[in-house]
């Protein structure tokens, strides 16, 4: 029945005028974008504050730990976006399978993460370029990079994806580098005697502080892997999202996962938990930076801060990308101003990348504040705003598994099955409203609370709340019947 009604959908899609989004993303974009989108600052500047309070161990858990709670997202949302790839993939979701209201506050929930995101990125590009100019005024380099991440977006989509393609290849090679090194340092072959495993037993390590100082990593680990959900929504500007969507989801998770783990592993092995280099202080040189420069190489630590100025302009650039088609589709669906759905003659929505661009502004900041302050207290914000949206995820594809079935649809029709249904999607939702729930104890903690790390670590809750009653009292919305849930075919495109 689904494959005959998929056949029946319009062929029109190849050409496509000037007032749509393109379809000009191929797989190896998909995949790409998403790697691209998650090696960031949460890896190469956030890892070392990581290790500092949990300890190589400790550290290694929460990532691993938050790393398969991902898997479980990514099989979820890989089962929806290749069944109804659309843009602004979580909103639409969340309004057809549970209550347009969580539709509604979850599509300005990812806006307000993404927006957040571009801040950061911009104001940690001020402190990787403090490594070579260290007198240098935060708010030039914020200014300058914001200019060059906008006119990168400007383009059309193919450029964007074209871009970030090449940008995720430096990265990932970067860090392949970076692992073997480590790997060679370890074992005595490079720079001296080896290290072996003594950075592990030093102190209380290898679990500094124990199962809590643990759980309050869990979320740091959250902001590093935010940008692996990007193939959601860029699945709405793909050639065969049926075909490329599946492909990325299976392939991109695992890899990261690799990465990260491997990359912390090495850190904890080399740099002891305990160096002031691993500390926020000194968070504008990379736990990676400090590798290469315990190997003996001078000049490849100048060259990693470069890789990492590429990864923060890359993250950055995925940020208003997401933001911007994430405003166009709420605007098309009547959840934002119907300005932000005009494009350009590109198929670029334009001005949703200008209201982004001036939120992006609050990293200017950065040279009031100090750089690291505000980086660390706008990445405690976004991430908790993460977890909102990939509870949200789960939720959405535990609802449309079974509206899907409820209607009398067959599961081998669907382009991509997520395996380990229910569990998966469950266990992504309890996890991550238990690390919504605890994820500043520390500041309830002791004489007296503090207030600024609390607004901080929880000020994407009371937001999401807001959107979310508010809405629905004043729409008077409801939680949609399973056999009332729409379900789009025609969304498919060259199945």
């Amino acid at each position: 029945m689904i494959n005959k009604q998929l056949k029946q959908a319009p062929q029109t899609v190849q050409k496509q005028s000037s007032n749509t989004l393109q379809r000009k993303l191929k797989a190896r974009h998909l995949t790409m974008i998403s790697l691209g989108g998650a090696i960031g600052t949460g890896l190469f500047l956030g890892s070392g504050p990581a290790i500092h309070s949990a300890g190589p161990g400790g550290a290694l858990a929460a990532y691993t730990v938050i790393g398969v709670m991902v898997f479980f997202i990514m099989t979820s949302l890989g089962e929806l976006a290749s069944f109804m790839p659309v843009s602004g993939a979580f909103s639409t979701y969340a309004s057809r399978f549970i209550d347009p209201s969580l539709g509604f506050a979850l599509g300005w929930n990812y806006w307000f993460t993404w927006a957040m995101t571009l801040a950061a990125e911009l104001s940690a590009s001020t402190m990787v370029m403090k490594f070579w100019f260290p007198n240098s005024p935060s708010m030039m380099w914020s200014f300058l990079f914001l200019v060059l991440i906008f006119l990168l977006n400007y383009l059309s989509v193919k450029g964007y994806g074209e871009g970030e393609y090449w940008f995720s290849l430096i990265k990932v090679g970067t860090i392949i580098i970076f692992i073997i090194v480590g790997v060679l340092m370890i074992f005595g072959i490079m720079n001296g005697k080896p290290i072996g495993f003594k950075n592990f037993t030093i102190g209380d390590a290898p679990f500094h502080g124990g199962f809590m100082a643990t759980l309050g990593i869990f979320i740091a680990a959250g902001f590093s892997f935010q940008g692996t959900e990007i193939v959601g929504v860029a699945a709405g500007e793909s050639e065969n999202p049926a075909k490329n969507v599946p492909r990325s989801v299976r392939s991109i998770f695992w890899r990261i996962l690799l990465f990260y783990c491997l990359a912390i592993f090495v850190i904890g092995l080399i740099v002891p938990y305990t160096s002031n280099s691993l500390q926020g202080e000194t968070i504008m040189v990379s736990p990676f930076t400090t590798v290469f420069k315990k190997a003996g190489l001078a000049f490849a630590a100048s060259a990693m801060n470069a890789v990492i100025l590429t990864a923060v302009l890359s993250a950055g650039n995925s940020s208003l990308y997401v933001t911007s088609r994430m405003l166009y589709a709420m605007a098309n669906d009547g959840l934002a101003p119907r300005i932000f759905a005009k494009l350009n003659k590109r198929g670029v929505p334009i001005w949703a990348l200008i209201v982004t661009s001036l939120v992006g502004m609050l990293a200017f900041f950065a040279s009031v504040f100090g750089d690291g302050a505000i980086y660390i207290w706008l990445m405690n914000s976004v991430g908790v705003t993460g977890f909102i949206f990939w509870l949200g995820i789960a939720a959405s594809h535990y609802r449309f598994r079974k509206a899907y079935l409820a209607q009398g649809y067959s599961l081998s029709d669907l382009p991509y099955r997520s395996k380990w249904f229910p569990f998966g999607p469950i266990f992504a939702f309890v996890l991550c409203l238990i690390v919504l729930l605890a994820q500043d104890y520390q500041a309830f903690l002791g004489g007296g609370i503090e207030w600024g790390s609390v607004i901080a670590a929880y000020l994407g809750i009371p937001l999401f709340l807001v959107l979310w009653l508010g809405y629905k009292i004043k729409n008077k919305t409801k939680v949609v019947p399973l056999k009332e849930c729409q379900f789009d075919f025609d969304e498919h495109r060259n199945v």
